[in-house]
């Protein structure tokens, strides 16, 4: 590939990576805003929060989060289909892919609601108490610990760490293709991390 023909790719990897960085740094900063707010809400799971607003935090929260660790995915995914572009051959936008990707976490913040709800109404009706939480908080530490030591934790991780070989064993072609590979890492990610998150919930989501 010639200096003349690499320039496009390489100042459409930048255009990648500066929106990635400018969007996980802006979903920093209305993390940081939040927490600082945070004292409006209860300390209940869900914080008092509307199913709506608890979402989109939980949206801002993947994004400032999970955007730095997937840029390396996002960014060979949207390599390969520059290059396609440039040989004159059906492509797709890295924003497919992206929005695949974030479907997975979104959907898994609708679990987390709900999971939060019913946590919120059996403590409610259990009468728990404040130290029966806390122990609660740390089985889940435990158990989130544990968890890392895994074959499965183990198996997601190398996915996620290895973006040429999910590219190499799991590229799809088409706009159904990137759709497919994005829910495919998200679900990777999600692998590596669901245990991280839900002890979020004992620790306080804004902690």
């Amino acid at each position: 590939m010639t200096a003349r023909e690499a320039a496009p790719l390489a100042r459409e990897r930048n255009v990648i990576a500066a929106a990635l960085a400018i969007l996980s740094a802006a979903a920093w900063a209305i993390l940081i805003w939040q927490a600082d707010a945070a004292d409006m809400f209860s300390m209940a799971p869900t914080m008092g929060m509307t199913a709506v607003l608890f979402i989109l935090i939980w949206i801002v929260m993947m994004v400032a989060m999970m955007f730095p660790t997937a840029a390396p995915m996002i960014l060979l995914f949207g390599r390969v289909q520059a290059e396609r572009r440039s040989r004159g051959e059906a492509y797709v936008a890295t924003s497919v892919f992206v929005g695949a990707y974030l479907l997975v976490w979104s959907a898994a913040g609708i679990a987390a609601f709900i999971a939060a709800i019913a946590a919120e109404r059996l403590a409610g009706a259990l009468g728990m108490t404040a130290e029966a939480a806390a122990r609660i908080g740390g089985g889940l530490l435990i158990a989130a610990g544990l968890y890392q030591l895994t074959p499965l934790k183990l198996s997601c991780l190398s996915h996620c760490r290895s973006p040429l070989s999910f590219v190499m064993h799991s590229w799809r072609p088409g706009t159904a293709g990137a759709l497919r590979m994005g829910l495919e890492h998200g679900l990777y990610c999600l692998g590596c991390c669901w245990l991280l998150f839900v002890i979020l919930f004992p620790l306080g989501m804004m902690n």
